[in-house]
């Protein structure tokens, strides 16, 4: 594993791929979604820290989400395994990065 010098937070993760920031925090609310190390815990303060990701994170679910929107039905299926919250499902199920 090549050594992490950047981290990057979720808000600019879904400004670079052009995602809704909600989906991102979804997909990565459960480490196991991505590769072990790409999702990174920053420390803010006592007892508070934010999820960010480092390259390979991004890169991985960049491609994650390009194979999930191959078809209606893939993206579909995808919604249904990885976002559990109703609302942001609804808001970008027809939602299409530019």
């Amino acid at each position: 594993m090549a050594t992490v010098r950047f981290v990057f937070t979720i808000d600019y993760v879904a400004e670079i791929l052009d995602e809704d920031s909600d989906l991102i925090r979804e997909i990565i609310s459960n480490e196991d979604n991505l590769t072990y190390g790409n999702i990174i815990s920053v420390v803010t303060g006592d007892d508070e820290s934010t999820p960010a990701l480092t390259d390979d994170g991004i890169d991985e679910l960049r491609q994650m989400l390009t194979e999930a929107r191959r078809s209606a039905e893939k993206w579909q299926e995808f919604l249904d395994c990885f976002v559990l919250d109703e609302d942001i499902a609804a808001r970008v199920k027809s939602y299409s990065p530019r």
